[in-house]
């Protein structure tokens, strides 16, 4: 038996270990076998699914988790643009995700068109437009550099996707240079702080104590900075109503007295937060879905802290703070003056009914029930992971989280996020106590069947339940309200439970009246289980039209 060489392969594994990396997610293809061939060398953990996208939305949801960079490793040409779409959510999102690819032998680079099984005339290209950085490696030499400046640029603020690409014949290329161990603990690793200007804090601060009716919108970047603490401790002294977007659920307690809640596709809320004479923006881009698809109209100030200066006040004017979330909010709290709680509480309470009322006309006791069962049967810290379906469309503005985090595709709104996001958050927690929910539609649940095989494999904690209504059932009711009638939205699709069941995953066909006792049950099981809910769910009437 031959020895074993050090190779360009191990270069990528020793950086990754020494950089932080315990897990990476993947595929392998012909060009990057010498990577995933240093994988069995290393002390990596290596979770592989079966589609590329999948593997990218598994390792989005691993790096929203423990908000660490997460290595995806893919292979060249129809590998690499196979993952395009996972990066897209994760740039919405704000994950990040290390994405490393491998390339046509470095002869073929440079529009060479040497004909090479995958070459494309530049991959980088289709990659530019989606991640925060691209960066190449033409030698092994490069490597644990290239690695290092790309696992900075996914840390600095605000997260993000980024991509290396390396040749086939580098990773295969004897490797003389000692294992790249300087790199652990080095300012890659550490990303840089970004504080508020402290000019900018004070007339911020300034602001709210001048205010009478303050008010505050919280974003996903307020949970991905770990803000919430901060923001509950601003909340109490403004005695100022919190409303949080859908990629910040989970940033302000639920049932606090100051909780408006998620209620965004709502004009009544939409309406409250225009009235504030001072509105603080937090971590998010007020983009369409955070301003009830532009109709919101600010009559007072606007604060906006946020951490994407290409998001930094971009929809409204404002006194923008380009900053992470956590220190901004940390410096108004020392800034601002307590003041004795009003009628803010009472305000939250008649607005809470007003949008209870609205909802309660619409004959919707299907849906709100169905979520209630989801809701009672998930355990308070167990994360959920939902794909583009109208229950999770429910949940964006009726769902608690609790202790647990709730993380949907609505960054970037591709169908097929639900499951394998679950899987990756599995795997961020092998010996995690409680379990984990993926929901998608019966569409969306197509988009991700293979991977019952990837639960099935690594024995993950994932329940999955299948709202199953026949066919891409939002869109279906979209074009019905706009044409009369709906076309390509009719979908022939299996039986699930069979079909889970021949993977060797449990599954069970349910009602809305079993939902709950089925769910709980399949959560409670260990390793993976499924959940179908054959039902027509509506969504309530929307606002911004009228």
């Amino acid at each position: 038996m031959t020895p074993e060489v050090r190779t360009g392969g191990d270069l990528v594994a020793e950086s990754l270990t020494a950089l932080g990396a315990t897990t990476v997610f993947g595929l392998p293809g012909q060009h990057a076998l010498g990577v995933f061939d240093a994988l069995r060398r290393s002390t990596l953990s290596y979770v592989g699914l079966r589609v590329e996208n999948n593997a990218g939305f598994a390792a989005d949801a691993y790096g929203r988790l423990t908000g660490g960079v997460t290595p995806l490793l893919v292979s060249t040409g129809p590998g690499a643009l196979m993952s395009l779409a996972a990066l897209q959510e994760s740039a919405a999102a704000s994950a990040p995700v290390l994405g490393i690819s491998s390339q046509v032998p470095t002869a073929g680079l440079g529009g060479a068109r040497k004909g090479y099984l995958h070459e494309l005339r530049d991959q980088q290209a289709s990659f530019r437009d989606v991640v925060k950085s691209v960066h190449t490696v033409r030698s092994a030499a490069q490597i644990p550099s290239a690695l290092a400046a790309a696992w900075s640029s996914a840390l600095e603020a605000p997260h993000g996707p980024v991509w290396v690409e390396i040749p086939q014949d580098v990773l295969l290329a004897p490797a003389d240079a000692p294992p790249p161990e300087s790199l652990a603990g080095s300012p890659a690793t550490v990303p840089r702080p970004l504080p508020p200007r402290p000019e900018l804090t004070a007339e911020a601060a300034a602001l709210l104590n001048a205010a009478k009716r303050p008010a505050v919108l919280a974003g996903g970047g307020v949970v991905r900075a770990g803000a919430q603490a901060q923001l509950l401790t601003l909340a109490e002294r403004l005695d100022a109503p919190v409303a949080t977007t859908f990629g910040g659920k989970g940033a302000f307690p639920w049932d606090h007295r100051l909780s408006l809640r998620s209620w965004l596709e709502d004009q009544h809320t939409t309406e409250f937060l225009a009235d504030a004479d001072v509105l603080l923006v937090v971590g998010s881009g007020l983009g369409e879905l955070s301003s009830n698809y532009h109709t919101f109209a600010p009559r007072g100030r606007i604060i906006h802290i946020e951490a994407d200066l290409g998001k930094l006040a971009a929809n409204h004017p404002a006194l923008a703070l380009h900053a992470d979330a956590r220190l901004a909010l940390d410096a108004l709290c020392t800034e601002v003056v307590p003041r004795q709680p009003g009628g803010a509480a009472d305000e939250v309470a008649a607005l809470l009914k007003r949008v209870r009322t609205r909802i309660d006309g619409q004959e919707l006791k299907l849906e709100q029930d169905v979520l209630a069962a989801v809701r009672e049967a998930l355990p308070d810290e167990s994360p959920s992971f939902w794909d583009m379906t109208i229950l999770a469309y429910w949940a964006w503005s009726a769902f608690d989280p609790r202790a647990g985090a709730m993380h949907s595709a609505q960054g970037a709104g591709g169908l097929g996020y639900g499951f394998p996001a679950a899987l990756g958050a599995a795997a961020a927690d092998p010996g995690r106590v409680t379990p984990v929910l993926a929901v998608s539609g019966d569409g969306g649940a197509m988009y991700s069947i293979a991977e019952l095989a990837t639960a099935r494999q690594y024995d993950l904690p994932v329940t999955w339940l299948i709202v199953d209504d026949g066919g891409y059932g939002i869109l279906r009711s979209y074009m019905t309200d706009a044409f009369g009638e709906a076309t390509g939205t009719e979908l022939s699709r299996p039986d699930f439970v069979a079909l889970a069941e021949s993977f060797g995953v449990p599954a069970v066909r349910t009602s809305p009246e079993r939902l709950r006792a089925d769910l709980s049950a399949a959560l409670t099981s260990p390793g993976p289980s499924v959940v179908v809910l054959p039902a027509v769910l509506r969504m309530f009437a929307p606002t911004h039209l009228s």
